[in-house]
């Protein structure tokens, strides 16, 4: 069965934790490892937090599956294109033509490609492990909009649904008789009638969405009762403040100087 989220049901104990817990977390994350310049740190939050959590969570195969498909491409372009043109580039390593492979060039690079693989390791760690259904009635028990965690919940699941609607179009299609198989332009051209159905088809699923949740009275001024409570341990909303004064205090040393 095609599914329309990349959440992996576990019965691990970072499943059970509250979709809020993860959510600062992740939050935390992200906001220390853009504030504090050095390349390491955010390595080092991915070896320590990161890769832990997924084994911990139990979604570390997949998560190397979609590091390879995903973010390794992106990475070595980024490694070629800054190593190789930075254009502030002194100290030269190696020389071909145009290209100058400069030790700036590839400090930048590893800065950037390393907070890049904190930000997208960490989020994919987070999508994996929660479920977005439980995700939505969590933010709403902490105080949350309706409509805000509902935007959250939703961004969750737009590229597998994505991914699921343009897969049954491609079968559709190709049981017409569209042929995808020759030459990368001939492929190209064949996937062209497939935006059309896809494009159609995304905007027909928001209309049905939107008078599903309409008939179900999706922002009422009246508080909805939730169908799945989700619990909230003292622990877990003590260790939500901890992490997010920790992150606001990394930021602050940042800017007076402390961390340079």
């Amino acid at each position: 069965m095609t599914t329309t989220t990349l959440y992996l049901e576990r019965t691990s104990a970072l499943h059970r934790l509250n979709p809020v817990t993860k959510l600062v977390a992740l939050l935390s994350i992200i906001l220390a490892v853009f504030a504090v310049p050095h390349w390491w740190i955010p390595l080092g939050i991915v070896a320590v937090v990161i890769v832990p959590a997924a084994v911990l969570g139990r979604v570390g195969g997949r998560l190397l599956r979609l590091f390879l498909i995903l973010l390794l491409p992106l990475l070595v372009v980024l490694f070629l294109i800054q190593g190789l043109f930075y254009p502030d580039g002194s100290t030269v390593l190696w020389e071909w033509g145009l290209a100058q492979l400069t030790t700036e060039g590839l400090l930048f690079a590893i800065t950037i490609g390393s907070r890049l693989t904190a930000l997208v390791l960490g989020s994919l760690v987070f999508v994996l492990t929660t479920d977005p259904a439980r995700l939505m009635s969590a933010l709403t028990q902490v105080g949350m909009s309706p409509k805000i965690a509902y935007v959250i919940s939703a961004s969750l699941q737009i590229i597998p649904a994505f991914q699921a609607r343009a897969q049954s179009i491609l079968l559709a299609q190709q049981a017409r008789g569209l042929a995808i198989v020759g030459s990368p332009l001939k492929r190209a051209r064949a996937l062209l009638p497939l935006l059309g159905p896809l494009i159609l088809g995304m905007i027909t699923d928001v209309d049905e969405r939107s008078t599903a949740m309409e008939a179900r009275a999706f922002g009422a001024t009246p508080k909805p009762t939730s169908l799945i409570i989700v619990p909230d341990p003292v622990g877990e909303r003590v260790a939500r403040w901890l992490m997010f004064l920790s992150a606001i205090a990394v930021v602050v040393l940042v800017v007076v100087g402390v961390i340079a």
